[in-house]
């Protein structure tokens, strides 16, 4: 993949099937927090804080994934598959052809907004 300037070239780059759970995901990353900031890491949209990145949107070509990061996510993943999604290591997997989650994607996220005010925690710890 080309490399995207900014969030918004990622999103003019998507495909029709993969375009409305991402932009989905966008809108819930930046309506839970007014100071969250957007920008592309990894190639990828990516939500910091302070400087801090905080969660990562990945579009595939089957599913999207919301990637927080490994060691924070852990304490979640019961609750991702008990509602009958697939969890990896820092991240559920949302397929293009189901619903997208929106009330479990805004609790992860607000999972880790209320992670970081407490602790400050990086990326990698």
């Amino acid at each position: 993949m080309p490399k995207r300037v900014d969030v918004d070239d990622f999103m003019h780059h998507l495909d029709d099937v993969q375009r409305p759970h991402l932009e989905r995901l966008r809108a819930l990353s930046l309506a839970a927090d007014p100071d969250v900031e957007e920008t592309v890491h990894w190639n990828q949209p990516a939500y910091l804080k302070g400087g801090v990145r905080l969660w990562v949107l990945q579009g595939y070509k089957k599913h999207c994934s919301l990637r927080f990061p490994t060691h924070q996510f852990a304490a979640h993943v019961d609750e991702v598959t008990a509602a009958g999604h697939e969890a990896g290591e820092g991240f559920v997997k949302l397929p293009y052809d189901q619903p997208l989650p929106e009330d479990l994607c805004a609790r992860l996220i607000g999972y880790r907004l209320a992670e970081f005010a407490e602790t400050g925690s990086t990326w990698n710890g």
